[in-house]
């Protein structure tokens, strides 16, 4: 049974767990003072699910995880072992998620339910991302881990979803190079910013942030009176992204100095201008 199909049983557990308390040889265990070994894998499964239902993330990851102890060989126990996956990532505990998610891919690569695991992995990683300033290691491993699940299982429910969010976290890359650049621009230090804005448009042209760091790039060559590769910076932001703000910012810089937005010299900026605008690749 695939965990999709596993939920649906979620509301019915709920009634399904009074009664159990209710038997008395057949009995719900309980997290303290049971023996779990006197309970099926069925009766412990179905305890991990009342858990989860109730909100108790970590009790729920913790009998899920009894049923591979106790049964590891079981058809329980391969459902226990992702819906432990899951209810570890409820609880945020990204780590333990992560193990138990790699572990059903381990153990059953070929399952249905493979590609939900790779995804729980994947999402391990991405739902950390929050915050441009932080570290970019774990958007890296997110990137990697969702180009997995799109490139793995590219017909299931789970690969649409992992392009999405890979767009988001490839953005949120690029977000963080503009952080950068920008502070360098405060700084003056507009060798520096140019290497940051163009590497987002050299690797990151398909984000949000290509319109802003060509924007950036004429206001860094201009300051440094590098007038060609200004000048070619606002043609390629007017070609591309003449509607936006940045563009009219552009314009007035570059008419403020008697400059117009167009291709100039040869220069990293007029390779990308010829091979974007003009279609010539070589």
């Amino acid at each position: 049974m695939s965990w999709g199909r596993a939920w649906a049983r979620m509301a019915m557990t709920v009634l399904l767990m009074g009664t159990l308390a209710a038997c008395g040889g057949n009995r719900a265990p309980d997290a303290e003072g049971s023996d779990l070994e006197a309970f099926s894998a069925q009766q412990i499964y179905e305890r991990g699910e009342f858990e989860l239902a109730d909100g108790n993330e970590d009790d729920a990851a913790f009998f899920f995880g009894e049923i591979e102890r106790l049964y590891p060989y079981s058809e329980w126990a391969k459902r226990g072992l992702i819906m432990q996956a899951f209810a570890y990532h409820q609880a945020r505990d990204y780590p333990n998620s992560r193990a138990a998610a790699q572990r059903y891919i381990d153990f059953y690569p070929a399952d249905e339910d493979a590609a939900y695991a790779q995804y729980l992995l994947a999402l391990s990683y991405y739902d950390q991302i929050d915050e441009v300033g932080r570290d970019q290691g774990l958007t890296f491993q997110a990137l990697q881990s969702l180009r997995t699940v799109i490139e793995r299982y590219p017909e299931s429910d789970y690969a649409r979803s992992s392009i999405l969010k890979f767009d988001l976290a490839f953005d949120h890359l690029a977000g963080k190079e503009m952080e950068i650049g920008r502070y360098y621009l405060r700084k003056r230090h507009y060798a520096a910013a140019i290497n940051r804005f163009r590497i987002v448009v050299e690797d990151f042209q398909t984000t949000s942030h290509t319109p802003e760091a060509l924007h950036r790039l004429v206001e860094s060559y201009l300051s440094l009176g590098l007038t060609d590769e200004a000048q070619t910076a606002g043609a390629i932001l007017g070609y591309n992204y003449r509607g936006t703000d940045w563009y009219q910012d552009s314009f007035a810089l570059l008419t403020g100095q008697g400059l117009r937005a167009e291709p100039v010299g040869d220069n990293w900026l007029s390779q990308i201008y010829r091979q974007v605008v003009r279609g010539q690749w070589l």
